[in-house]
């Protein structure tokens, strides 16, 4: 008890920013290189970094605040590499796009974003939705909790396809709406494909998102059809390079999966029907897998309820999500690259890390896990100033009690939240 009163009195402390050091006295440290959990540790952060770690409970000068985390294991800040934190699945959700406006959904992500962050998730990319690069510059500017963003913006799709904001209007609106060309993220050629990426440019996008396939929750018949030829592809990833993007490929069925990975695609999402083939050309290619486990688990056990799903989308619902999690296994014991991802916004929002006991049932090691979102997530983002607890990286630190690593359910607990040096969560 005397702890638990110490280590809040000392968090609550500290100002918004901690421009001072303070110490984290960790009793165990999860090392993202090397996927073991070490002894005792010493964190030092200062202006929002990580300045030193050091070896069991330091001596360090007199003054220095400190944060007394015993009986817990200190990690690096969990990255989700696949939500839509400006919506969450319900059987209203249909209706909901019709009743909604922008601002309406922009008020319920905020939210969304500080469940995920307290469920310490540091950082995230949101793949598709309007609402995430105006929330990502909230959080930004402070005006906000919740974690990083890395936003995609409106995905891209074919007409049609997965991301067509179109599907499911009858005549009366579709001709009131006019059909959807590039602006809207809808291409056909691979002139329009470049224009796509441009205007995600100009939108303020960070990443690309396109929609490989049919989808499951799209209000359209095929959830596995190819919906780009190899060409349009290439143009979009191509022309994201020229802004330093990367490409992440919403992909359910095997033929829209070879293409995108020829293609260049640094992810893979879903990846549910993913053959032998896909898995040795993602292997030559460098691609990523994203699996998404809790989300195919979630829509094939909502398929069973009468009137959850739209009757065109619950055998996709039903077909497709269960087997998300056999792939991820077969995927893994194959040797393809796994980062962190769950499509949360498809299931709730802050209930993220049920992925990792997801992904220990499909037979990837515990430690393997936490890399997955952890170092491996900051891969897939090209950045490098996170995902391990190292001198000069962003203080994003978690902690929670016990041993994930022997016990992937600890991950349920985290009780202490730190994003740029700034504590969220304190038990």
């Amino acid at each position: 008890m005397r702890q638990t009163a110490a280590l809040l009195l000392a968090c609550t402390a500290l100002p918004a920013f901690a421009a001072d050091p303070v110490a984290l006295h960790c009793e165990r440290l999860f090392d993202a290189r090397s996927g073991k959990v070490l002894g005792e540790h010493t964190i030092v952060v200062e202006d929002g970094r990580i300045r030193s770690v050091l070896p069991g409970r330091a001596k360090l000068p007199d003054g220095t605040a400190s944060i007394v985390l015993d009986g817990r294991t200190c990690l690096p800040g969990w990255t989700d590499l696949h939500v839509h934190l400006g919506s969450q699945s319900s059987p209203q959700s249909y209706s909901e796009g019709f009743r909604l406006d922008p601002v309406d959904y922009a008020f319920r992500a905020v939210g969304y974003a500080e469940k995920t962050l307290q469920a310490g998730f540091t950082s995230v990319r949101d793949l598709g939705g309007d609402v995430s690069p105006h929330l990502r510059d909230a959080i930004h500017q402070g005006l906000v909790d919740g974690p990083r963003i890395f936003a995609a913006g409106k995905s891209i799709a074919t007409t049609g396809g997965h991301a067509d904001p179109s599907n499911g209007l009858n005549d009366r609106l579709s001709h009131l709406v006019g059909p959807p060309g590039p602006t809207e993220g809808v291409i056909n050629s691979v002139d329009d494909a470049r224009q796509a990426v441009r205007q995600r440019y100009k939108d303020g996008s960070d990443v690309i998102k396109i929609t490989a396939t049919g989808g499951v929750l799209s209000y359209a018949k095929s959830g596995d059809a190819p919906q780009f030829t190899v060409d349009e592809i290439k143009a979009i990833v191509d022309t994201a390079k020229d802004y330093g993007y990367t490409v992440a490929a919403h992909a359910h069925g095997t033929e829209g999966m070879k293409r995108a990975v020829l293609a260049g695609v640094t992810s893979i999402e879903h990846g549910t029907q993913m053959s032998d083939e896909v898995m040795r050309l993602m292997k030559q290619h460098g691609t990523w897998y994203v699996p998404t486990i809790y989300a195919g688990r979630f829509v094939a056990d909502k398929a069973k309820i009468d009137g959850y799903f739209p009757e065109i989308v619950r055998p996709k619902a039903a077909r497709i999500g269960a087997q998300i999690q056999d792939t991820a296994a077969r995927a893994y014991k194959a040797g393809v690259k796994i980062a962190f991802g769950t499509d949360q916004g498809v299931g709730p929002h802050g209930d993220n890390a049920r992925e990792f006991l997801y992904m220990v049932e499909a037979g990837i090691p515990a430690a393997y896990a936490l890399q997955a979102a952890t170092i491996h997530a900051a891969s897939v983002l090209g950045v490098d100033d996170q995902g391990v607890i190292e001198a000069g990286k962003r203080a994003d630190i978690i902690a929670l009690p016990g041993d994930p690593v022997a016990d992937i359910n600890a991950v349920l607990g985290v009780d202490f939240v730190m994003k740029d040096g700034k504590v969220h969560r304190s038990p």
